[in-house]
């Protein structure tokens, strides 16, 4: 399994907009090929700042979503709303949780 997190930074008058999109693709995003969970975060500090967290069986079926229609609608509809570039880190978890 892979952990992938990504951090956004967006315009403070495109947090609904970000919101609602997220929403409506959500579940899209659940049912594709590979991906085992999603979580989306919003830092308690500053509301402008989100983290998408996911699970992946394999880096594979991150690629193959990150190739996907369904990427390529959602991450332009979300950089569009960026105040600055995001960041993403691909992770394998060392400790499990029971």
């Amino acid at each position: 399994m892979m952990v992938r997190v990504v951090k956004m930074h967006f315009r403070e008058e495109e947090i609904d907009s970000f919101q609602a999109l997220f929403e409506s693709r959500k579940e899209l995003i659940r049912g594709f090929e590979g991906c085992e969970y999603l979580e989306l975060w919003q830092d308690i500090n500053n509301p402008a700042i989100f983290f998408t967290y996911s699970h992946w069986k394999h880096p594979d079926y991150l690629e193959m979503y990150r190739k996907s229609e369904l990427f390529a609608d959602v991450w332009a509809k979300t950089k569009a709303l960026f105040a600055e570039k995001a960041q993403a880190w691909s992770v394998e978890p060392q400790v499990k949780l029971p």
